[in-house]
């Protein structure tokens, strides 16, 4: 429970599994009492607000995805989404790249503008990041919003081997998975630890968020480890059979 104490405070069932991978047994039924004793719960998240504009005259890719977020492997399919903060001087904006596979986040660059160049520029880090050898079944998928329909953005996948994917027009279960990630960066960072001063403080908080999410947050359907761990999991046997030979 410590790790996760700068960002939010795990439910039951978290702190449990946290406990165990430490090394600490103990009956659920204490650890709820105990946490009821020390006041504490885990975060609640608050309802999602759309940020989707889309362009009805821009044609857009299929979707290639139908809602299935489970590849088999990772750098097979990447979500792609963002979100607004309010800060101080205004509004922020917030996109995130992320890996299907373990729900890991590749990519993300913060803004005070919405338009296509700050959405592109979490697409350059994940690559940049991943070097992914694609030739083009590797799918991207976001919802219809015009930065994601761009001819720049789009453009920008086709040079990179990746086929560009998109869902319906204000449907969230389309775009599912990386609204489920925004919906936790907004529950345990956004409303946890604002008000905001300024775009400079929630890059630094949102830089520390997503590396205790990547390596120290414990996801339940990667069966209660983290999405590095998940992927190291993924690699391990590669790893050893290239050690053998």
């Amino acid at each position: 429970m410590r790790h996760s104490a700068n960002f939010r405070v795990y439910g039951v069932r978290k702190v449990w599994h946290q406990l165990r991978r430490e090394g600490f047994e103990v009956a659920r039924c204490t650890l709820e009492r105990l946490m009821q004793e020390m006041g504490l719960q885990g975060a609640v998240r608050g309802k999602a607000k759309r940020t989707t504009v889309s362009d009805k005259g821009q044609p857009g890719p299929l979707d290639h995805v139908n809602r299935d977020f489970q590849p088999a492997c990772p750098n097979a399919l990447w979500v792609s989404d963002f979100t607004y903060v309010a800060t101080w001087h205004g509004f922020a904006y917030v996109a995130f790249v992320i890996d299907a596979f373990a729900r890991k986040i590749v990519g993300w660059r913060a803004s005070h503008s919405a338009k296509t160049g700050f959405v592109l520029d979490a697409l350059e880090q994940a690559l940049h990041a991943r070097q992914p050898v694609s030739n083009g079944e590797m799918v991207h998928h976001s919802d219809r919003g015009v930065q994601y329909v761009s001819f720049k953005y789009t453009q920008r996948l086709q040079d990179a081997g990746i086929q560009p994917s998109v869902g319906s027009v204000g449907d969230s279960y389309d775009n599912a998975l990386a609204e489920t990630v925004i919906g936790l960066y907004k529950t345990e960072v956004i409303r946890r630890l604002g008000p905001w001063r300024n775009l400079e403080a929630l890059e630094l908080t949102t830089l520390e968020w997503i590396d205790w999410f990547n390596h120290r947050h414990l996801l339940e359907p990667l069966g209660h480890i983290p999405p590095a761990e998940a992927e190291a999991k993924y690699f391990e046997p590669s790893a050893q059979a290239a050690m053998a030979a």
